[in-house]
């Protein structure tokens, strides 16, 4: 049985030997980001389960599990970010794109991975400064007395790397391009 030759393009798989050595080591980064984001998350999930069944059973829940909850989820939710982007997981509407030829296509996709790069850019940046005025307020959390200022410095790396996979996904297509005459 042949099969059918697809006029879409498929995004490249995860083990992709042409993303150069540069890619390579940036998306083992997002892997290990993301992979340490879903170790926060199961942790916080465990944590919920004990202070939810402390809280109906023996009415002793974990103290400040909301605080630790909000505090932690962004940190998590930021970590898979970069991962997204480099395993095309990014939501696309195709209904324009469909019929474009597939240059169109890649001219589009690294103009979508130029914006990625500069919203991560923008997010890095403003979200360093933010933390750094909450350092200086010396904002804390109201039940344990956490710093808030380091949740948020915690996103920044994650940040960072979404801007890098934004930016190498903008200018690797077209290293690897074929040239036609």
């Amino acid at each position: 049985m042949q099969e059918k030759e697809s006029s879409v393009a498929e995004p490249p798989a995860a083990g992709d030997e042409q993303r150069g050595p540069y890619g390579r080591a940036l998306f083992a980064l997002a892997k290990w980001f993301a992979y340490a984001g879903g170790l926060v998350f199961i942790a916080l999930v465990l944590m919920s389960v004990v202070s939810i069944v402390g809280r109906k059973l023996f009415n002793a829940p974990v103290p400040g599990d909301v605080e630790l909850l909000q505090l932690s989820a962004a940190f998590a939710s930021a970590t898979f970010f970069a991962y997204c982007h480099l395993m095309h997981g990014d939501v696309k509407v195709d209904f324009f794109t469909a019929h474009m030829t597939s240059s169109r296509r890649l001219l589009l996709d690294s103009i979508g991975s130029l914006l990625v790069g500069l919203l991560g850019t923008l997010l890095a940046w403003r979200t360093a400064v933010g933390a750094l005025s909450l350092r200086e307020a010396g904002e804390s959390s109201a039940i344990l007395e956490l710093p808030v200022w380091l949740a948020q410095a915690m996103m920044v790396p994650s940040f960072i790397l979404l801007a890098l996979a934004g930016f190498y996904m903008c200018w690797h297509p077209w290293t690897r391009r074929e040239m036609k005459p």
